[in-house]
Order: C-alpha cells, then structure tokens, then sequence
C-alpha cells in the first residue's frame, strides 16, 4: 500500500551528542579557564604589579564551581539516559488506549513476559494513572505522546521505538467505490501539496501557521460522509472550542472537498470505530488507525496517508 506522506518528527538519535563527548568538551572547557586565569597572573606582573592572591584565588575558585556543576550535570544526564535505555516492558503494568496498536503490543508482552496491561478508553486516562503511579509506563503513538510529554514535564519519552506504522482510513468491504473515490482525493491533495500543508499545521516549526480552509464554492451536492473517530488523539483528533479538530478532520474535510461532500464527524470509544463502518453507522473511519491484518478482516483501507511509531513514556 502507498505510504502517501510523513510525519515528520524530530527525535534525539545517534547524530546528537554523547555523554562521553560532553565529557571531553567539559575537559576543554577547564583547561580554556585555567589557561585564561594563568594570561591574567602574566599580564599584571608584566606590567610591574602583583597580581592579588585573592583574585587569583577567585578566578580558580570559579573555574572549579562552574566545572563541578557541568561535571554533576553531565552525570545526571548519562544515568538518565542509561536508565531510558535499560528500561524493559517484561515484568511491567503498561497502560494503554482500548483497541489500539498499542493494546496489541502490550498484549504480546502480556502473554510472552509477564507483563499487566491496564487498558483505558482514552489515552488520556492512561496517563493519568501513570502520573498517579498506578502503571509503570505508557504505550502509544508518538504524536500523542509527544503532545502529552510538552504539557507534562514529569513524564519523558524513551528514545526507542517499538513499532512503524501507516495510517489510513478505513471503509466497508462493500463499498470500494468511496474507497476508489478517496484514494483519488488524497492522491490530487498529496499532488497539490494539500496534506503535507494539513500536516505540517499540527506538527513541526510550522504548526498553527497555516490552518485548513475549504475553497469557495464547493458544490457538496453528492450529499454527505459520515467520519467515525476517537477525539481524544491529538493532533490527529481532539476537541478544541467544543469543536472535533485535528490532521484526521481537516484531511477528512479536504477529501470532501474535492469530492463534492458534505462533512459529519461522529465521535466515539476508539474500539467502536471498525463496527460503525461495517454496520453502515458511518461511511469511513479516521482516527490515527493503523493499517493491521486483523484489521483488514473487516475493512478495506485507502491509500495510507502518514506514518507513525509505537513508543513509550514513563515519568523521569
């Protein structure tokens, strides 16, 4: 399946700065001190006075604080980071959203390593809990998590991933015509820069620079696509202004567009989301979802239109 865009996302990897190489900086560092206090001393004997031995005692004074704090803080920063690396999901009470590719992963840890998964119905719930010390970790998309690290400075983001993923909407096995139809759509909006535009509104440097807005007259005389999703999964979806908003909602909306439909979003649980679709309650799914085999039982999917991973926070 054609992977039509990505999130782009900025994560700390390989390229960025070790610990050992903060180490050898902080080493230059007191050397570049000791160096200047010593020019001091030269200078005022070359000019025929003594240099106090207070003065001199104050600047070594200095150099040793600020290199024993960079010393602590170097420190610090490696046990952190050796600790983010040595954590383990075996043995662990993983919270994670109902339904979710996160819920399957941690199913595999609960049935192969003895872990306990706690599920909730939304991801906020879940981390709430381990806020509150009720699990040891969260499973979720990387988006989400990182909207919930930025507003929670007690929690942080380990490094690795535990899964890639695409996302794509999800549409009843027996209307391959609206799948065809939107493939179509997202194929023109990709061409014409529209979802990357819709992207990058939510994610990166650019987000809130350039919201999604309908072009004048649309004819919507086709009628009307129902969307089912969870809103509880930002930036893809949430509420904001008593409002469904979000990358999911506003591609939704341009795919009408371009189609001629009218837009009805339909929020509810996240599990409840295929059934809705298959039983004709709603004309499509949007909600973050991953494109799975179980998945593809009961539904078709259309071309996916980002990429995602599984990972993990914890509270520092």
């Amino acid at each position: 399946m054609k992977a039509i865009s990505n999130i782009y996302a900025v994560r700390r990897g390989p390229a960025d700065r070790t610990f050992h190489e903060e180490e050898k900086e902080m080493k230059m560092k007191k050397l570049l001190t000791a160096a200047m206090a010593a020019a001091m001393v030269f200078s005022l004997t070359a000019c025929g006075s003594e240099a106090p031995a207070e003065s001199t005692a104050a600047v070594e004074s200095t150099a040793v604080a600020e290199t024993e704090a960079e010393s602590t803080a170097a420190a610090e920063t490696e046990a952190g980071t050796e600790a983010a690396a040595a954590f383990d999901l075996a043995g662990k009470k993983i919270g994670v959203q109902l339904g979710t590719t996160g819920d399957q992963l941690a199913t595999d840890y609960e049935k192969n390593d003895g872990a306990t998964v706690e599920r909730y119905n939304k991801g906020a719930d879940a981390i709430q809990a381990l806020k509150q010390g009720k699990i040891d970790c969260v499973v979720i998309d990387y988006n989400p998590a990182k909207a919930f690290v930025e507003k929670n400075d007690d929690l942080q983001l380990l490094d690795e991933e535990l899964s890639s993923e695409e996302y794509a909407m999800c549409v009843n096995k027996d209307n391959g015509d609206l799948t065809a139809k939107i493939n179509e759509a997202l194929a023109q909006l990709e061409a014409d820069g529209v979802l990357d535009s819709i992207i990058s509104n939510y994610i990166g440097d650019e987000a809130g620079q350039h919201p999604y807005t309908s072009p004048e007259g649309v004819d919507r005389s086709n009628g009307t696509l129902v969307m089912a999703t969870n809103a509880t999964f930002e930036p893809y979806e949430y509420y904001e202004n008593q409002e469904v908003v979000g990358i999911d909602p506003d591609i939704a909306q341009a795919v009408c567009d371009v189609l001629g439909y009218e837009l009805k979003v339909e929020d509810m649980e996240f599990d409840a989301i295929v059934n809705a679709v298959v039983s004709g309650k709603a004309d499509f799914g949007a909600a973050g979802m991953t494109v799975t085999e179980e998945r593809k039982l009961s539904v078709d999917f259309t071309d996916t239109y980002a990429t995602a991973s599984q990972v993990v926070i914890v509270k520092k």
